[in-house]
This record gives structure tokens, sequence and C-alpha cells, in this order.
């Protein structure tokens, strides 16, 4: 499958893989936006453009308030977006994918448990599993930091803030890597299948996770959701669909953000260095880990009002992508914005998102990530790459690297 628009952008290809942020760059120095005529959406590359689409209330994540249900139907048909009954009731809607009146109620309902204070209480239950994960690490030479590490720590975490048996979450991120794949520019028919399949293992799991907590509550977010849905705030399906989301959003690109924070770490040794003798340092370390490498580089958003963006004007119902993988690599944003800086302040970036549609669980992503590389750089004196170009994943969707490996040295 070859997606290319006239400007020769190729978000599939292995080079565009490795390095996205040339054709970024050639993105923001052309004219206006870019269209992206294979997918039939205008690119949105400048920091001021993606900031300005993502703050107008007039411009929407869903369709439902510009289109007919039998336009809506024939673009998912266009899509290869149909015939996904699971997929359709507990994915294409979501917290993530609604506007207006039923976000507001959605979001309202599990914001509250994703509060700095809240997330905050987690560290030191965190804390002790990074620990002990890294103290079954330790006496290995080598390991893939990805997948020996990383992907350990967010749905594992996440899982039991949902109320998830700790023995079940691995399971978690097949099934939220199998559903998300199906939100990139390739939706080829084998891709459609594996992430119906998955969603529907998921519903099923989910049905009976509920069925257990209705029997016996516990503090923990699907309770609370349960209790939300018996008064009235939250339907059966927005239960489903909104734990989905938080075990969906929240697993795979924090896990992307870990390897390529790490991976930036490694290619910049004198901001690692700092880091090192100033641990003060890992807020801002952490808030630049997400700018340099978006681990979420695209979004998309419909205007419901013609509207000018960039000095073009733009009829309703116009599809925009808004690349914050791009936006964060503005020179007119950041100074030296392709360089990895820990100490970088202000830092105003956008990685998470702006307006409604603020990510909600960016303190805890954060949280994870503070204690994962303060205690690596605390434990071990030496971290160096084995495979000197990691292999990223391909697509416009995410940006991390499909694996990590390392050599490292206890103190």
């Amino acid at each position: 499958m070859t997606i290319q628009t006239q400007s020769g952008f190729n978000p599939l290809s292995d080079d565009f893989a490795q390095d996205p942020y040339t054709a970024y760059a050639f993105l923001r120095e052309k004219p206006g936006l870019a269209y992206f005529e294979d997918f039939d959406i205008w690119l949105a590359a400048r920091f001021e453009d993606v900031s300005q689409i993502v703050m107008d209330q007039n411009m929407v994540r869903s369709m439902a308030d510009i289109a007919s249900s039998d336009e809506i139907a024939e673009q998912k048909r266009a899509a290869n977006w149909h015939d996904m009954p699971h997929h359709a009731r507990f994915v294409q809607f979501s917290l993530l994918d609604s506007d207006g009146p039923v976000h507001d109620r959605l979001r309202k309902q599990v914001f509250k448990l994703f509060t700095p204070k809240l997330v905050n209480t987690l560290r030191t239950e965190i804390q002790t599993y990074v620990d002990g994960l890294i103290d079954s690490l330790a006496e290995r030479n080598e390991i893939d930091f990805v997948e020996d590490l990383a992907a350990h720590v967010p749905g594992h975490i996440i899982g039991r803030l949902l109320g998830v048996p700790d023995e079940d979450c691995p399971q978690l991120r097949i099934w939220s890597e199998n559903i998300v794949q199906f939100f990139d520019i390739d939706r080829s028919d084998a891709r459609k299948e594996l992430a119906e399949r998955n969603t529907t293992e998921f519903y099923h799991y989910l049905q009976q996770l509920k069925a257990e907590r209705e029997k016996a509550p516990q503090d923990d977010l699907l309770t609370a959701m349960i209790a939300a849905e018996r008064s009235g705030l939250m339907s059966g399906d927005e239960l489903f669909s909104t734990a989905m989301l938080i075990l969906m959003a929240g697993h795979g690109s924090t896990i992307d953000v870990l390897g390529s924070g790490l991976h930036a770490l490694i290619r910049f040794p004198e901001e690692m260095r700092q880091l090192r003798e100033d641990n003060s340092l890992m807020k801002t370390a952490v808030q630049e880990m997400f700018r340099f490498e978006s681990p979420l580089p695209f979004f998309h958003r419909y205007c419901t009002q013609d509207v000018e963006v960039a000095g073009q004007r733009f009829s309703a119902g116009t599809k925009f992508g808004v690349l914050y993988g791009s936006a964060n690599r503005d020179g007119s944003q950041f100074p030296e914005p392709d360089r990895f800086d820990v100490s970088r302040s202000p830092n105003w970036h956008i990685a998470f998102g702006r307006g409604a549609h603020f990510c909600l669980g960016n303190h805890l992503a954060r949280l994870d990530m503070d204690i994962i590389f303060s205690s690596l750089l605390r434990r071990f004196r030496s971290i160096e790459l084995i495979d000197q170009k990691p292999e990223y994943k391909s697509g416009l969707s995410v940006r991390g690297p499909k694996a990590l490996k390392i050599a490292w040295q206890t103190k």
C-alpha cells in the first residue's frame, strides 16, 4: 500500500520511520497547509497552525454534527472502517472521539481519578514495582529496554488503577496494541480482522470483570464507573468503551516514549550526565522527552464551520491532520528544536494535545517516567546502545523504537 502526497510525503516508508523530521520540516516550510491527497486530509505541521486547530471549539473529532448517517457510513466503507460490530461499539465511539456535552459528561466521570494529587498517591506503589522489575534484570549485562522493562510498567499500573488483576495485565498490552494498530493509515483486511477480534476478546474480558465488581465493589476505577452507570451518568457501552480507551491510550504511548526517551539520553550523553548530577531536572527532562519524540504524533479534526488556517479558506466538513510531532520541532516555538535539552524551560509542547481533548493520563505517564529514569540513573553507572541505529515503528500515528537493546553496568 503506497500512501503519498504531492510533496512525496510517505509515512509508511522505512525512511520516514527512522526520521520523520526531515519530512516535517519540508511541510513546515511549505506555504499554507499540505494536502495529503490519498487520505483526503489537510496536514498542519507548524506549531501555530496546530495550536489554532486544536483550540478551536468548532474543530471536532466526530463527524456526527457535520455529516448524515449515510455519509458517515459511506466514508467508513471507503476507509475500510465498516463491518466491525464490536470495534464500532467500543472503539470507534469513545471519550476520545466524542465532542460537546457527551465528551464533557464522560470526561467528568474519570477526570477526578487522574488529578496530580491522586496520581501522586501511586508513587510508592510504582517505585516498589519498578525496583522489583529492575532487580530481576540487573544481573543481565544486556536487555531489550522496550520489551524487558518499559513494556511491563504502564499497563501494569493502569491495570491496577482500573481494577485489573496483576496476572492479567500482560494480556492488556496485546489487546491494546492489536486494536490501536488499525488507527494508522494502513487499513488492510488482515489488520481489520485483528482489530475486531481483539476488541471482541477485550469486551468479553471486561464483561466478566464488571460482573465480579458488581458483586464485590473495590476501590478502583471500574467500580467508580459502575456507580456512574447506575446513576445514569454513563451507559453500559460507554463504560466498556472508556475502560478500553484508558488502557489503550496510556499503554502503548508510554512504552514508546520510554524507549525514545532513553534513546535520546544515550544519543546526547552530556544531557544524561547533567541529569545524573542533578535529579531535580527530571521533571523538565521528562517533558523534553515528550517534545523531542512525541509518541502520538498525529490526530485529526473536522471543522464544523468555514474557517481560515494558515492563510487558506476551508469549508465546513474539511478534515485536518494535526502533526504534533512536527509542531514540537518547530523552530519558531522552540530554540534549537532538534537538540535534546533536559533543562529546556519554558517547554510549552503539545504532545498531550490542548483544549477539550487534553490528555487525561499525562500526570500518570510523567510519574511513571520520572520513577523509571530516576531509578535507572541511580542504579547504573553506564547505559549504552548495542544496536546504534534502533528500528522505529512505521506509520503516521505512532513514534517509538520497536526495540532498544542496551548494555548496562551497575554502580
